[in-house]
């Protein structure tokens, strides 16, 4: 992957912050645009073409979350990582909801969010690579990449990229159980324990889009100690 061609666009209030990851990213090769609010920042997000958002939560004139639905609504595809002091379940439950990929907690890393960074680009690019023009259908469900949607019984609805990801991944190995550590590699590209409370929270944004019955479900199964299995056709466990 070619760091240079790469273009980052960092939202965050905090200068201090702003200033810290423009420096850190660029160094790291990549190239750097910030915004100041969440106004500037949506502004920006839409006027110009980004290989990736780092987005904060808790900002001036618009919150992180409002700046990433409107975003969602015009880019689809583009990766977006939150980076917040608000890190409970609750929290990441209502970025992903409005359509961000990854989410890392205030005081962090460096080093971890240059990873996010990087498995975040390549995930994406993959995804370009594997489903450019594919559309794949087993039994009761057909997911389209070009529109990040899937059709369940003539039924079409509307997917976050990690959704679709999760999707195409648990499509692959239809009919058989995929652990925590599969999807974390597959769809994420790194894993750690921290992590797998937000593959559960995906899954379950998931499977209230697909699912009929979320307590009953027909299509994505939960398999204890193990992780989750797909089952298009409906045959249930």
């Amino acid at each position: 992957m070619d760091k240079t061609n790469k273009r980052i666009l960092i939202v965050d209030d905090d200068e201090q912050i702003r200033e810290l990851l423009e420096f850190d990213i660029s160094s790291s090769g990549y190239k750097t645009d910030s915004a100041k609010d969440g106004e500037e920042g949506l502004k920006k997000a839409l006027e110009n073409n980004y290989d990736l958002i780092l987005l904060d939560v808790m900002m001036p004139k618009m919150d992180g979350y409002n700046v990433c639905k409107n975003i969602r609504l015009i880019k689809k595809n583009i990766p977006i990582l939150m980076l917040t002091a608000k890190g409970s379940i609750v929290d990441k439950t209502a970025g992903f909801d409005c359509g961000a990929d990854d989410y890392l907690v205030k005081p962090f890393e460096i080093q971890e969010v240059l990873l996010r960074i990087r498995a975040l680009l390549r995930r994406n690019e993959d995804s370009k690579a594997q489903n450019a023009k594919e559309i794949l259908r087993a039994g009761d469900i057909e997911i389209l990449p070009d529109s990040l949607e899937a059709v369940i019984l003539d039924k079409k609805v509307k997917l976050t990229p990690t959704e679709f990801e999760i999707l195409y991944c648990l499509m692959q190995h239809m009919n058989s159980p995929v652990n925590l550590a599969t999807l974390l590699d597959e769809v994420w590209g790194y894993g750690s324990d921290e992590d797998v409370r937000m593959v559960r929270v995906h899954v379950g944004g998931l499977r209230q889009k697909i699912e009929i019955d979320t307590r009953n479900p027909k299509y994505l199964h939960t398999v204890l100690n193990v992780g989750y299995k797909l089952t298009p056709f409906g045959f249930g466990e």
